[in-house]
């Protein structure tokens, strides 16, 4: 059982200003959703998120890569969350099929309906990719590559987050998207992009999660956001969380990071803010794509945290009465 459940979300954010204070008024329900951080404390369990990742980087799923049967597990494995949660298919079952190089890769879709009448025809998606790439340099005997950092973290944080907002739906609705193939070249991402575009979606912002299983350290923020200077995200973000969640890594744009995870078809195909979310800072973790990204170099308690504080940003993206996530012009 969940330590706590949400409810009345679109609501609960809102304070009650006299006459007087009309201008905070109205910067209230721009914002939408601003609540105090206790009031998502205890929302994600610990043992949650450790039980998804454990069993998502194990060993019985070989590495997830795309076209076997260990990426087939994993598929099962997130469509029976999704149907436990309440999550509902966008498409017709959960799965997106596409081919790539002669194997046959899924990509996972749930739906979170929008309870506003006006609003719930606007698209938020919070996403990751489930993949990773099977085999790599043997070490120590092993040349398993469970992908516990790359990136069985950022699809257990999708989860989580799905659970979350399947209890408390906000103004608009919500994509729960996994995306197979990334280890490809983005292709599990960019053939989801183009199906939504030919489904005619009023895509507001993609929000892409992307290893988080190590924190970062001597930063004044949780995590870093691709394409900082692209769009106001941030800096909205952060005003809906009343936190410093989301900051600018000089590294980021200095290897294009952007460009090279989930987010990226999603801007190309809609030019919308689309974006990443990280803790891989190129110092704090010595594994990627390495037979020792495994489970027991994670640190749970800190993706527990690290879920809980962005439930509040998403939660204001997905609950402002306008479209306040914008790009900037370059």
């Amino acid at each position: 059982m969940r330590k706590f459940t949400l409810t009345g979300l679109a609501a609960a954010g809102f304070l009650v200003f006299t006459a007087c204070g009309q201008s905070k008024q109205v910067a209230t329900e721009t914002a939408a959703v601003s609540f105090q951080k206790e009031s998502v404390k205890n929302a994600i369990l610990e043992e949650d998120i450790s039980s998804a990742l454990k069993y998502l980087s194990s060993d019985e799923l070989q590495g997830r890569s795309t076209g076997t049967d260990g990426i087939e597990k994993a598929a099962q494995y997130i469509e029976n969350v999704f149907k436990e949660q309440g999550v509902k298919p966008f498409f017709d079952t959960y799965r997106d099929t596409f081919e790539v190089k002669g194997l046959t890769g899924y990509n996972l879709v749930g739906l979170v309906e929008g309870t506003d009448p006006q609003l719930k025809d606007q698209y938020i998606i919070v996403g990751a990719h489930y993949d990773h790439v099977g085999h790599a340099k043997p070490f120590e005997g092993d040349s398993l590559a469970n992908g516990a950092n790359d990136n069985a973290s950022g699809t257990t944080a999708v989860l989580e987050l799905a659970k979350f907002f399947a209890e408390n739906p906000p103004k608009r609705s919500m994509l729960f998207s996994l995306f197979s193939a990334e280890e490809l070249g983005l292709v599990g991402a960019a053939e989801l992009a183009k199906e939504f575009r030919a489904e005619g979606i009023d895509l507001y912002t993609m929000f892409n999660i992307e290893m988080i299983g190590v924190p970062m350290k001597g930063r004044d923020y949780l995590a870093y956001l691709t394409g900082y200077e692209n769009s106001n995200l941030a800096e909205k973000f952060n005003e809906y969380s009343e936190a410093q969640v989301l900051g600018f890594l000089p590294e980021a744009k200095q290897y294009s990071l952007f460009q090279r995870s989930d987010n990226y078809p999603f801007f190309k195909e809609f030019n919308v803010p689309a974006q990443t979310i990280s803790t891989f800072d190129f110092t704090n973790f010595p594994y990627y794509h390495h037979v020792k990204d495994e489970f027991e170099e994670m640190d749970v308690a800190h993706m527990e945290n690290l879920i809980e504080t962005i439930i509040p940003g998403i939660a204001g993206m997905a609950n402002s009465t306008q479209k306040e996530i914008k790009l900037k012009e370059q």
